[in-house]
């Protein structure tokens, strides 16, 4: 019998924050949509990232204050955290959500085809149970490709799940590991160094680089490393792993190259978490010439492919890997195939944020990158130790940091350390993406006390009007 066929406006491929979100926006758009996702609704985002390891990150935060009660005027002896409740309610969380876009696709009247895509025609997507048992045909005249990335494995050091271990594994720990070696200090890795530190493991983070989150400006990563090493955390910058070897099955021994000479460490687990890379294998888009490069599948300002009727979004098209800039690529592609007109992603506008306590959150460029596209700039700063929100809820950690245009007075980036960095930057997102200046900031009225006066504050600070500082 040969497989069914339905005809389609659009097949979106894959279910995370890129696709589930094209798909729901081009149903408003009057299109008829059909989702093929080979795993669960809301893809690693929502299954296995974001969401649940905030969750995570949150007990983290409520452990360490409880621990910490001192410093507020009250006592919590012999606090003890239950990890497996704590690892319950993360999935507990993504399962919540999972079920709202679950509704979400019913509502739309979305359906959504479990199993493994592959484009097999030029309108044609083939999806394969995952039992391998059924074929179901997807006719469409166009496709999105919106199918993620997953994590970079190092070929000298293999995973077994147990020992060795990636983020998802790392979710479901229902025991914290006394020693614990991570192998990345971006994102990913500084939000598990803290999470595992302030449940009580002997962090160690490996950096190929000079120092972690290589991508954030450097005065802000050496505040927070100086911040997560009270915690007891150790940073072996400018180091490579050699090697990770399982012993008896009960530990790991790792070998560690650093500038001083060589160092091993042994560890209960190794975490690894050096990059992802896009999940472009066996799409078949070999046959229809679309273009790749280094996995990535190249597009126009459109997210259009090489082939006409074949669009991509997301971690497949490349940096910045992050759930938003997936959806509103998502959007952004499906509204252009409607024909909407769409001022399109200000990419200079793309909020970048780390979970950890304290957080970070930046926009834009870094001083350092300012100052390379040769901007003269003026750099305001403002530290939260002044900030009397901040100092009354015992968060007085970190800074904001604006850089200034000297001549136009264009935020060209900012960088939050602190409490709640990550709510705060959405206010110099807008700016940025407003074309607002240091001087309008200052002149916009912050209620008081809040921690986001500190953003004023630090306006004030760039132009040598700062009151408090």
């Amino acid at each position: 019998m040969s497989p069914s066929v339905k005809r389609y406006d659009l097949a979106v491929v894959g279910g995370g924050p890129g696709g589930y979100v094209a798909a729901l926006r081009a149903h408003q758009l009057g299109m008829k949509v059909v989702l093929a996702e080979k795993d669960r609704l809301g893809g690693i985002c929502l299954n296995w990232g974001c969401i649940p390891s905030k969750s995570l990150l949150r007990d983290a935060e409520i452990f360490h204050l409880l621990k910490n009660g001192k410093n507020f005027g009250f006592s919590c002896n012999g606090v003890r955290a239950d990890m497996k409740k704590v690892v319950s309610r993360s999935r507990g969380v993504a399962n919540r959500l999972i079920k709202g876009i679950e509704y979400l696709m019913k509502k739309s009247d979305i359906p959504v085809v479990n199993g493994t895509a592959q484009i097999t025609g030029h309108d044609r997507v083939m999806v394969t149970a995952k039992s391998g048992a059924g074929k179901e045909t997807l006719e469409a005249e166009r496709i999105l490709l919106a199918t993620g990335s997953r994590p970079i494995v190092l070929p000298n050091i293999p995973l077994d799940g147990e020992r060795i271990i990636t983020s998802t594994e790392a979710m479901l720990m229902e025991e914290i590991p006394e020693r614990l070696v991570i192998i990345g200090a971006g994102a990913i890795g500084i939000e598990f160094g803290y999470y595992f530190a302030a449940f009580g493991s002997k962090v160690t983070i490996v950096e190929l680089l000079p120092r972690l989150l290589p991508q954030e400006d450097s005065e802000i990563t050496d505040a927070l490393k100086a911040s997560l090493g009270k915690m007891g955390i150790e940073f072996l910058l400018n180091s490579r792993v050699e090697s990770a070897k399982v012993v008896k099955k009960k530990e790991v021994t790792v070998e560690v190259k650093t500038p001083s000479g060589n160092k091993r460490v042994i560890a209960d687990r190794v975490l690894m978490s050096i990059g992802v890379r896009p999940n472009t294998e066996n799409l078949g888009l070999e046959k229809f010439g679309v273009r790749i490069n280094n996995g990535f599948i190249k597009v126009n300002p459109t997210y259009q492919t090489s082939f006409p009727n074949i669009f991509a979004v997301g971690d497949v098209i490349g940096a910045p890997y992050l759930a938003h800039v997936a959806s509103a690529e998502g959007i952004a592609s499906v509204e252009a195939m409607a024909g909407e007109k769409s001022a399109g992603i200000n990419y200079n506008a793309i909020p970048r944020c780390v979970y950890c306590r304290p957080q970070v959150a930046s926009v834009g460029m870094t001083e350092k990158e300012a100052r390379e596209n040769g901007h003269e700039v003026r750099v305001g700063r403002f530290p939260f130790r002044a900030n009397g929100r901040a100092l009354a809820a015992g968060e007085a950690e970190g800074m904001v940091k604006l850089v200034v245009d000297r001549k136009y007075g264009e935020i060209l980036g900012a960088q939050i350390l602190g409490s709640e960095a990550s709510e705060q930057i959405a206010e110099l997102c807008l700016a940025m993406n407003l074309e607002a200046t240091a001087e309008d900031l200052l002149e916009t009225v912050h209620a008081h006390p809040t921690l986001s006066e500190a953003v004023m504050e630090a306006a004030g600070d760039a132009l040598g009007k700062g009151i408090h500082i």
